[in-house]
This record gives structure tokens, C-alpha cells and sequence, in this order.
């Protein structure tokens, strides 16, 4: 399904779900949610008023509280909560696998935590606490430690009984981890392979040694880098002994792209993903302070620049007319470099082997483009204004911030990381205010000397 269609059914979901409620129509309601899943009810939640919301939560199948309680973002998550009994929510997580079960423990009530863990096995407490210490954002966070092994000496019919004996299976499954005894990773069993061998073959025989397990430390985006390059569906997670400690399914690794998109976008305006977009308007209005009172800064900055030229500007009228051209193509290239120098970092793609080389390539690019809007520019304000010095003094002008805005993008994102910063939370901050003074002091300061011969 593309993200236009899921975004359009989305829509028509929440359409739909809205007219029932004012109506009234519980029955149509509960009809509406039943034909959707875990997900697409958590997306729903997300879009509605609080008020209306928990009347949907009220609603919601039982069996699927746990799974939306997963999907949806924190502060949802933490009004669902809220509006839930200690003994439903128990209920709602007490059947969630491990990993999901990670996510969202220390957001329950300490009551709801200590029903829970009470209720499971030893086995599976420590496998829980084993999840929870790795980050989020790595492949320990990710996997799911419950995974299903055997030995290579068995044959493939031993294998297919010791499936069948068991109660359930993974929903996403692919393969089966091949380890030693003492726990070690081999390889994998593709499922395609042992439907389709003689069944008395040895799994060592078919076992594939290609797929490499991931360390137990690898970042989220490393993970799903590794995914993408070697289309895996699912793929074991190892320590350093190369134990095998869990496995990660190619669903972890979608939820982690779309929570690094959302991020990407929203970080840019300084928001949080996991913000509610309908929390009280004192508390959204709150939180967007701090970027607007950092803009204001960096405003302020400019305007001080832009008032050491004052006499200028009253001088040449045309200056305050134009300057505002050479700040927004100054801001564009700076923009266009600064995105993909955040998206190759994310990547992996930028590191400290080909920096140089693409800090020089996009000073070039900066330059080859600064030459040619520089002589664009020129002609028009030298058409506009019929004043050919006026039309240097833009030419040089664009060219300047052009290539201010190519070496800032280049450089502002690795500066912030090593600062501790989120480059896609800040970067646009900063380059703004270095486009906006380079520009104002290329422009109106070269005016000054060169119109005004001061």
C-alpha cells in the first residue's frame, strides 16, 4: 500500500468514525473498529480530541488494547492510560511479546508493572530485564528474545515435530537460527528449505552460513541499513561471544524508518513525534518556546547587523529592497546541503573518510551555482534599477552567500553532533542565522563601500 493510499484511508476512517460518534451510534462504532487493525485504530486515536478519544478506547476490542497501546506515541499512550483500569491494562499487555512488552513497561502504573511481571515466568523476567537494558535505539532494543533454535546435528524431520509441538509461532518467519551448545549462532535454516528437503537430510548439511547475525549493540539505523542491503525479513542478534540473544523481523526495522521520518520532519520545526497534537494549548504552546524564543535570537542578531548599515539603507532605497533576495537564495543552497549532509549521516553514508571530499564537492556545487543566479541577479537589478554598480554589488553579493550557505550546510551538522545536538533539530537554526548575516554583511556592506564609497 503507498503512503498516499494508507494516508487516504486514514482519512475515510476518521471521517467515518466521527460522524458515528456524534451521532451516537455506539453499534456502528464498535462495527468501524472491528474491521480495523491494532495499527490503523492507534492512528485514529492519535487524530482525535482527547474527549472523543477515550470514548473510542472504551470501544476498542479488548484482545487489541495491548498491540494499540504499542503503536500509538507516548503521550497518547499516557492519556490511554489514564483513562484505563489497573486490571484492563493488565490484561491488555499481559499477552504482548518481550519486546513490545519493553516499549511501553515503564509508562504503565508500578501496580499494573508488578501484576504483570508476577505473572510471568522466571525464564521470561529475565529475558525481559535483558531487553530492557540495551538503548532503544539499538538492535539489543529492537530484538525480540524469544526465538527458536536447534541444533545442527538434528534432522529436518526432528525439526518439523518440534514445530508442531509447539503452541504458536512467530507471525513473521522465515528462518530458524542454527546454534551450537552452548548457545553460539551457526547459521540459519530457511523454512522454504526444510519444506521442501528430504526429511531425513541434517540441517548442518542445509544450513545457510551467509546470513551474518548483528551485534547486540548496532544502532537502529546501522540495523536497518543492514536489512535493506541484504533484503533480510528477519535476522539474529548476537553478543560479543557471538551468543545468540535474540532475533529482529523486518516490522521492527519499518517502525524505526517511519519513526526516523517523522522525526526528520518534525525536529525541523522543533516538535516531538511523540507529542500529542491535540494536548492542552497551554502545554503545546509551552513547548514551542524555546525554538521560537531561539528564532527570536537569531532575528535579533540579524536586525543588529542590518542596523550598523542603517545610513545605507537610507541612502539607497534599492538596498532594502533587494537584500531580502540574496538572504533567500543564501538560505535555499545552505538548506539543500544541510539536508543532505543530515540524510547521509542518518545513513552512514557521510563519515569522517569522505568529509572533505564532500565539504570540497559542495563548495564547488555552492560556487558553479553562486556564478550562475550571480549574473541572473545582476541583469535584472541592473534592468530594475539601471545601475550597473548596483548590479555588481549583487552579483557579488549572491555569490558569497551562496558558498557561505554551501560550507555552513556542510559543516553545521557535524558540529552539532559533536556537540551532542540533533542536527535535524537545530541545523536549520543556525544556518539561518549564518545566511542572514553573511548575506547582510555581503550586500549592504559591500552598498556601503561601493555605492557610497564609505
Amino acid at each position: 500500500m503507498s503512503e498516499q493510499h494508507h494516508k487516504e484511508k486514514t482519512a475515510r476512517h476518521l471521517e467515518r468514525l466521527s460522524e458515528a460518534l456524534d451521532s451516537g451510534t455506539q453499534h456502528q462504532v464498535r462495527k468501524l473498529l472491528g474491521n480495523l487493525s491494532a495499527a490503523e485504530i492507534g492512528d485514529l486515536l492519535e487524530s482525535l480530541p482527547i474527549a472523543k478519544r477515550l470514548a473510542v478506547w472504551e470501544m476498542t476490542d479488548p484482545e487489541l488494547d495491548g498491540d494499540v497501546l504499542v503503536d500509538v506515541n507516548d503521550e497518547v499512550r499516557a492519556t490511554l492510560i489514564r483513562g484505563s483500569t489497573p486490571e484492563e491494562l493488565v490484561a491488555a499487555v499481559g499477552d504482548l511479546d518481550l519486546d513490545d512488552l519493553a516499549d511501553i513497561l515503564d509508562d504503565l502504573p508500578n501496580a499494573v508493572t508488578t501484576k504483570v511481571l508476577n505473572a510471568m515466568t522466571q525464564q521470561d523476567r529475565v529475558r525481559l530485564a535483558q531487553v530492557m537494558s540495551y538503548p532503544e535505539d539499538s538492535a539489543g532494543g529492537l530484538m525480540d528474545p524469544d526465538f527458536l533454535s536447534i541444533r545442527p546435528d538434528v534432522s529436518l524431520d526432528v525439526v518439523l515435530r518440534y514445530l508442531r509441538m509447539r503452541e504458536e509461532l512467530p507471525e513473521v518467519f522465515d528462518l530458524l537460527f542454527v546454534t551450537d551448545r552452548n548457545g553460539r549462532y551457526l547459521g540459519s535454516l530457511r523454512m522454504s528449505v526444510l519444506l521442501t528437503q528430504p526429511p531425513d537430510s541434517v540441517v548442518e548439511q542445509l544450513m545457510d552460513t551467509s546470513v551474518k547475525p548483528i551485534p547486540v549493540t548496532m544502532h537502529a539505523a546501522q540495523v536497518v541499513t543492514e536489512f535493506e542491503h541484504h533484503d533480510l525479513v528477519t535476522a539474529p542478534v548476537v553478543d560479543h561471544d557471538n551468543r545468540l540473544l535474540g532475533w529482529i523481523s523486518v516490522d521492527d526495522v519499518v517502525d524505526v524508518i517511519r519513526e526516523a521520518a517523522e522525526h526528520t520532519m518534525l525536529a525541523g520545526a522543533g516538535l516531538d513525534e511523540e507529542d500529542d497534537m491535540f494536548a492542552p494549548i497551554v502545554q503545546s504552546a509551552s513547548r514551542r518556546w524555546i525554538w521560537l524564543g531561539v528564532n527570536l535570537v537569531t532575528a535579533i542578531l540579524a536586525a543588529l547587523v542590518l542596523y550598523a548599515f542603517e545610513p545605507t539603507l537610507d541612502q539607497i532605497v534599492a538596498t532594502a529592497v533587494l537584500f531580502p533576495i540574496v538572504m533567500s537564495m543564501g538560505g535555499i543552497a545552505g538548506t539543500q546541503t544541510l539536508t543532505l549532509m543530515i540524510r547521509g549521516m542518518a545513513t552512514g553514508q557521510v563519515s569522517g573518510s569522505n568529509a572533505n571530499a564532500l565539504l570540497r564537492r559542495e563548495l564547488a556545487v555552492g560556487l558553479l551555482n553562486g556564478i550562475v543566479f550571480s549574473v541572473v541577479v545582476a541583469v535584472i537589478a541592473m534592468i530594475w534599477y539601471n545601475d550597473v554598480s548596483l548590479g555588481v554589488v549583487m552579483a557579488v553579493a549572491i555569490l558569497l552567500n551562496l558558498l557561505a550557505g554551501a560550507l555552513a550546510g556542510a559543516l553545521i551538522p557535524g558540529i552539532l553532533k559533536k556537540l551532542s545536538i540533533d542536527p535535524a533539530l537545530a541545523g536549520g537554526v543556525v544556518l539561518t542565522t549564518v545566511t542572514d548575516v553573511v548575506g547582510i554583511l555581503a550586500f549592504v556592506g559591500l552598498a556601503t563601500y561601493i555605492l557610497l564609497g564609505t
